[in-house]
């Protein structure tokens, strides 16, 4: 990664006037969660796009995959825009592409076009590191600190503010009402973002690695198809077995192709940095255990009683669940820029893992009752923002301030892989424990996944704790 910029034009930017700055901090706040929350409208939406578009489910949850796929793709690209000169004309440029997206979702044309909207909408996802950026260059350091881990935390908790109400939206209005929402809210970021986005410092530069930027393409488009097709795994594990190998092969030679570039998409030396290599197997393995327990919770409460357990909860009850995720995922991103000042972040990622793996035993052991569903969504949710808050410390910690969209993209490209590996875990540990001519898997392979999830979260905390080691060590020598 590049140095800091050096002469006045640091200065020049830094910082924004008090009056500007309370106007800055909710304009970053409300478009990371508004990206966040509409790229997530895909999740309660499947069933209700399958049986309004006559496709299959399998089809239907490509309204999902492709936003994920779209955003881990813009992401690292975006990350690299906004470490230079023309970071403000990159965010209003994204955004003035997910609301042309989110139009598309709206409209009354045949699914590929629902799909092109989709990818279109999950751009936007690119923007949370953009977001980090400007709080970094344009507020004062012990402020900027806080809003980034808020930033951090409403990517997020924002599919816990989407998923209830896009699903009674779509209750009341069908889908095209569920996704007019997304374009209503999409419009008022692109709006906030044109009053409030201020220009980058001075100084900068960032071109793109085109060569880089296409090969990580493919190979994300690899990874998460392969973590979407759980059916290729079961029926084709040869296929899925040599697709995974040409994933592997790309991500070295993207590897080789950023340490070979001048300028490079993602500078591979700099996340060979201890502290930040550190950080992104904790987010990858954290990401995979977050999402698995977050996909075991919805699909056990909507779960019919006749399967032996489960409350058989409509979409939009359903996704109620969800609204403690979001509230005490809120309340520990608050609370940990406070804790931060007495405990490392290292060691709040290991104390937020250990939460997380609380939850899973929590869903392990007490799952008869909605209640403690709420219960465990709430652990999860508090554990889940206090990781996100505290994750960017670690990282920006060794990372100049020029480099701040490009190293928290990657970070967030590693968080999306893990996502979608920590469904298709759940998602198969839960196919393989359903008999045959079952519709749904025993109830004994929830227990499977939690066990499962329990060590994704222990990896986690071991690895959180090597961090802080390392970082007692280097302040303490």
């Amino acid at each position: 990664m590049t140095g800091q910029p050096v002469g006045g034009a640091a200065v020049k930017a830094f910082p924004v006037a008090r009056s500007e700055a309370r106007l800055l901090v909710p304009a970053l706040t409300f478009i990371a969660l508004v990206v966040a929350a509409v790229a997530s409208l895909g999740t309660p939406l499947i069933t209700s796009v399958a049986t309004s578009f006559h496709v299959s489910l399998g089809s239907a949850q490509w309204t999902l995959t492709v936003a994920l796929l779209s955003g881990a793709v813009a992401t690292p690209v975006l990350g690299r825009l906004g470490a230079g000169p023309h970071r403000r004309a990159t965010i209003l440029a994204t955004l003035a592409v997910v609301v042309a997206g989110s139009a598309l979702t709206v409209l009354p044309l045949p699914f590929a076009w629902l799909l092109a909207g989709r990818a279109a909408q999950g751009v936007g996802l690119g923007l949370t590191a953009l977001m980090m950026g400007v709080a970094r260059d344009h507020l004062p350091e012990e402020r900027s600190a806080a809003v980034i881990a808020l930033i951090s935390v409403v990517s997020i908790i924002g599919a816990g503010v989407g998923y209830p109400l896009a699903a009674l939206l779509a209750e009341l209005g069908g889908v095209r009402a569920a996704y007019g929402f997304g374009l209503v809210v999409t419009a008022a970021a692109l709006l906030t973002a044109w009053r409030s986005m201020p220009e980058a410092p001075e100084g900068r530069s960032a071109h793109v690695d085109v060569a880089g930027a296409v090969v990580l393409a493919a190979a994300l488009l690899l990874v998460l198809f392969l973590a979407g097709e759980r059916d290729l795994w079961s029926r084709h594990p040869a296929v899925a077995a040599g697709l995974a190998v040409v994933a592997v092969v790309l991500l070295c030679v993207w590897a080789v192709i950023e340490l070979r570039s001048t300028t490079p998409l993602v500078d591979v030396r700099a996340v060979r940095h201890p502290a930040v290599a550190g950080a992104n197997l904790a987010m990858f393995t954290g990401g995979i255990g977050m999402y698995l327990l977050l996909t075991l919770i919805t699909r056990y409460a909507q779960t019919p009683h006749g399967a032996g357990y489960g409350f058989g909860l409509t979409t939009f009850v359903a996704g109620l669940v969800l609204i403690p995720f979001s509230v005490l995922g809120f309340v520990a991103g608050k609370l940990t820029p406070r804790v931060r000042t007495r405990i490392a972040d290292p060691l709040l990622l290991a104390g937020s893992a250990v939460v997380v793996g609380g939850g899973f035993a929590l869903f392990a052991v007490a799952r008869s009752d909605p209640a403690e569903l709420f219960a465990v969504m709430g652990v999860l949710g508090f554990g889940v923002g206090g990781f996100s808050a505290a994750m960017p410390g670690v990282i920006l910690a060794v990372t100049p301030k020029s480099e701040t969209s490009s190293a928290m993209s990657f970070n967030y490209v590693v968080r999306s892989v893990g996502y979608s590996l920590g469904s298709a875990i759940g998602g198969l540990i839960l196919a393989a424990g359903t008999g045959p001519g079952h519709l749904f898997p025993d109830d004994s392979a929830y227990t499977t996944a939690a066990l499962v999830g329990i060590g994704a979260m222990a990896i986690t905390t071991l690895t959180s704790l090597a961090l802080a080691r390392r970082h007692s060590s280097e302040t303490n020598p």
